[in-house]
């Protein structure tokens, strides 16, 4: 009779899960599984709430991507009241939202997914942590690390009210403009934070990339699947996180569809699972054919490789040659590599940088027209942003009063649910063998699904019907009564 293995909690992300791995009779890996238990609902606590309320709702779905759920929040807004936002509000937006890119991804790189590489997978667990990265790269490093990120998110404050939970969206703008004193003040920040993009791609660069046994993980067949990319491009498909059309593209780098957000539907369908409260979405044309990779099958992938694998490039000078530098050395695009992640998310973090860099430097960006008064009676829309996670989508209903009638999420870390488990099964499967199991290899399992930065907290999915409970009720070591509620 085969044996399970349980890692309960996992760690290193946002929100629970659990990974359970089903051996043989041999000790090998037959299957692997990543459980999603926690149960959100928001798109019922929405209904009959006023439509404008819910970019200040929608953000309490998390506390660590509150800012994407804000935007994406903002203009379905903008859509459902059938309003664009100014130029300048335009501008600020993106700001703010290149901000959020840049500290979320240097908060994975350094203190979720870097342990993992800079301190080494199978190093003891209470070494692979913030800590353990600072004891390598130094303290100083590690003292810039936390102090530019709260450099970064004070210009979100300043612009957005809260950094956990912002409130500067409005339909048809923002509630808060840049004076000409703040901007030369943030744009001293922004130089700073571009110099650390970059210097974080050079640790990466020697730590990462100078040993060989990291390099052969990365380019490795342990985490490799080949399967579509979704991701937001500009006009001329370079990658952009606030605006755009959707691009997919094949497993052979081929563009499959391009689209608008009002056209999301006709091209995304959701897959669920009994086991997991997380969905799996599925390009609706090519349909679901289980957790298998391949060009007939509809799985996709989300988030920086992704992104990168959709584009044509960057749209800033060093991301640009930085992008260029990885594709020549994995081989070309579209790169499969699920480490690789890590790669692309320094390299987006340097393009934020550099956008944010470029918005200051232009003095329009503090002209007071920050916002056209909606006029027209709302709707329908439909918002799509890049959270740093991947490809999110909101779509609202009202009634002619503005009050929501219907809301549909699809957030950005279900685009890699089924990836993330396939990924976990092939990790498993080429990692533990004959029963031979250590903490070492269960942490290189979980850096399959570690490398796409997920957040649980954002991808629970209220499903129809009940809401399964277990409660064991214990005494003296032992389980007496179990109440159940399936």
């Amino acid at each position: 009779m085969g044996t399970k293995v349980t890692i309960d909690p996992i760690t290193r992300l946002e929100g629970h899960g659990k990974i359970e791995i089903f051996l043989n009779d041999e000790g090998n890996v037959d299957n692997a599984y990543l459980q999603i238990p926690e149960l959100k609902g928001f798109e019922q606590f929405c209904i009959d709430r006023p439509v404008e309320e819910l970019p200040r709702i929608t953000p309490r779905i998390c506390g660590v991507c509150p800012m994407a759920h804000h935007m994406a929040a903002t203009k379905t807004v903008d859509a459902v009241y059938h309003v664009q936002p100014t130029e300048t509000a335009k501008k600020l937006r993106q700001l703010v939202y290149d901000c959020y890119i840049y500290e979320d991804h240097m908060l994975h790189f350094f203190f979720l997914g870097g342990p993992d590489f800079v301190v080494t997978p199978s190093a003891p667990a209470k070494e692979r942590n913030i800590l353990g990265v600072i004891a390598k790269v130094g303290l100083e490093i590690g003292t810039r690390v936390i102090k530019n990120r709260r450099q970064i998110r004070n210009i979100v404050q300043y612009l957005s009210g809260r950094i956990i939970h912002p409130v500067g969206g409005l339909p048809g703008g923002v509630s808060k403009g840049l004076t000409e004193e703040k901007r030369q003040e943030f744009l001293k920040v922004a130089i700073e934070a571009r110099d650390f993009a970059k210097e974080s791609i050079e640790i990466f660069n020697k730590i990462v990339l100078g040993n060989n046994a990291y390099v052969d993980l990365v380019v490795g067949d342990i985490y490799k699947h080949k399967t579509y990319y979704m991701g937001l491009v500009d006009e001329n498909n370079k990658v952009n996180f606030y605006d755009g059309k959707v691009r997919v593209v094949d497993p052979d780098g081929k563009e499959f569809v391009k689209f608008g957000p009002d056209e999301y539907l006709k091209q995304i369908a959701e897959h669920v699972e009994p086991w997991s409260y997380m969905k799996f979405p599925f390009l609706k044309t090519i349909g679901w054919k289980g957790f298998k990779e391949g060009k007939q099958n509809g799985i996709y992938r989300v988030a920086p490789l992704a992104r990168l694998n959709v584009s044509e490039g960057m749209a800033t000078p060093m991301a640009q040659e930085e992008y260029d530098r990885m594709y020549e050395i994995l081989g070309g695009k579209p790169a499969h590599n699920t480490l690789a992640f890590h790669w692309a998310r320094l390299i987006e973090a340097l393009y934020a940088s550099e956008h944010i860099v470029e918005l200051l430097e232009d003095k329009s960006i503090t002209s007071p027209d920050i916002r056209n008064i909606p006029t027209e009676v709302p709707t329908e829309g439909v918002g799509i942003v890049e959270a740093a996670r991947g490809t999110l989508i909101h779509h609202y209903k009202t009634d002619d009063h503005g009050m929501v009638k219907a809301v549909n999420l699809i957030v950005a870390t279900v685009g890699n649910s089924a990836a993330m488990s396939l990924s976990i099964a092939k990790a498993a499967k080429a990692l533990i063998k004959n029963g031979k199991v250590d903490d070492g290899l269960l942490n290189m399992v979980e850096m399959a699904f570690r490398a796409y930065d997920p957040c649980m907290a954002c991808a629970t999915h209220s499903l129809p019907g009940s809401t399964p409970l277990i409660i064991n009720i214990n005494q003296d070591n032992s389980v007496i009564k179990t109440i159940r509620r399936d």
